[in-house]
């Protein structure tokens, strides 16, 4: 690593400030709203989300070019990319309870921990499920199925 020992978790913690303003201010903090907009069958969908999804994708965009023409981040010795890129059972297993949590609750995990601090009880619950979910995963699924963890 390279650089102040402090300026990677600066970057993070301003990075974090920044994702979590953009989550509040789009209103993806709302379960109310992401239910709307999740909720596509119904006549009162709300489409509005997704001109937060493609504002992200425009901001992001010069990002992804300029680290596409760099050999190495500013801050660490190499990238730190997925490696691995075949479709397979725990990514289709986890991709379906991630959008069955995410239906259900209208939160998935970064607008649930920008919430967070709102200290609203359905927040609360859902962050600790959350956790519960890692740790299970961490510790019991991930060492017995021989999952990268």
């Amino acid at each position: 690593m390279s650089g102040p020992i402090f300026a990677r978790p600066a970057i993070a913690l301003l990075a974090g400030a920044i994702f979590s303003f953009g989550l509040s201010l789009s209103g993806m903090v709302d379960p109310a709203r992401v239910l709307g907009f999740l909720d596509i069958a119904s006549g009162d969908w709300d489409p509005s989300l997704m001109f937060v999804l493609g504002g992200a994708v425009l901001v992001a965009m010069p990002g992804v070019v300029l680290q596409r023409s760099m050999t190495k981040p500013v801050l660490d010795a190499r990238f730190h990319l997925p490696e691995k890129t075949q479709i397979d059972a725990p990514l289709l297993i986890g991709s379906a309870i991630f959008g069955i949590g995410w239906g259900l609750a209208g939160f998935c995990p970064g607008p649930a921990i920008s919430a967070f601090l709102m200290g609203l009880p359905l927040v609360l619950l859902f962050v600790a499920a959350m956790a519960a979910g890692m740790v299970l995963y961490d510790r019991v699924l991930a060492v017995g199925f021989n999952m990268p963890r």
